[in-house]
């Protein structure tokens, strides 16, 4: 049964290629919490398109009209305040992946993937989640060639409670904050009320820093 629309996830869709738009919009269209309010095909349409749709998630091209989406994506982000970019590929680049969610999106679909797997990971990014593949993930810490000293970190991560670590150990495994609260029989709220301590502790600034610094750190595996 589809949701109303105020209840839906609000997306604008930011690439040139009118047929992949279009095939896009009957996509996400036919989901019923999903509702496209706004597509653009270049840089200005971008800017003038998320200003006025408020979007909850912006999906963007990376090769827009022969220019790189990576250059204005942080002003992107500042145009649409608490929305949230999942990038549209057909590079492979790890490196290009690594740089797109450094400058702040939350996750990377390769243009080559299945339909599942572009809507899964538009539900999971409205979520809050990182989506990244194990490989990009990976790749993305051992890019990480000159990791801080420990020691000024070291006051930092002595400052965590127990029960931050804790939290800070399932966050590396990927878990959601339900799955967390569930595993240590705490609320929602707390888990979210513990993140927001954590990340001002560290100074880590989104949960895909976190999961960095805890393994940059020790504070967390990678998992396998």
């Amino acid at each position: 049964m589809s949701r109303p629309d105020e209840e839906k996830i609000r997306i604008v869709l930011v690439d040139d290629h009118l047929i992949m738009r279009g095939g896009l919009r009957l996509m996400i269209e036919t989901q019923p919490d999903m509702v496209m309010v706004g597509e653009a095909g270049s840089r200005a349409e971008a800017f003038a398109v998320v200003s006025a749709a408020t979007p909850d998630l912006i999906l963007l091209d990376l090769d827009l009209e022969g220019e790189n989406s990576l250059d204005f994506l942080p002003d992107l982000l500042r145009a649409a305040p608490g929305a949230r970019v999942l990038v549209l590929t057909g590079v492979r680049d790890p490196e290009t992946h690594n740089q797109a969610v450094r400058l702040g999106a939350l996750g990377v679909v390769l243009k080559s993937k299945a339909t599942e797997t572009l809507i899964k990971a538009i539900r999971k990014v409205q979520e809050g989640e990182v989506w990244l593949e194990r490989a990009t993930m990976a790749n993305l810490v051992a890019s990480i060639t000159q990791p801080k000293k420990i020691d000024p970190e070291a006051a930092k991560i002595a400052a965590l409670t127990d029960r931050e670590r804790d939290v800070i150990t399932l966050v590396g495994e990927g878990l959601k904050n339900e799955q967390i609260a569930g595993r240590l029989f705490i609320s929602e709220k707390t888990v979210r009320n513990h993140l927001t301590s954590i990340y001002d502790k560290l100074g880590v600034p989104s949960r895909l820093e976190l999961m960095i610094y805890a393994y940059r750190y020790g504070l967390a595996k990678l998992p396998r």
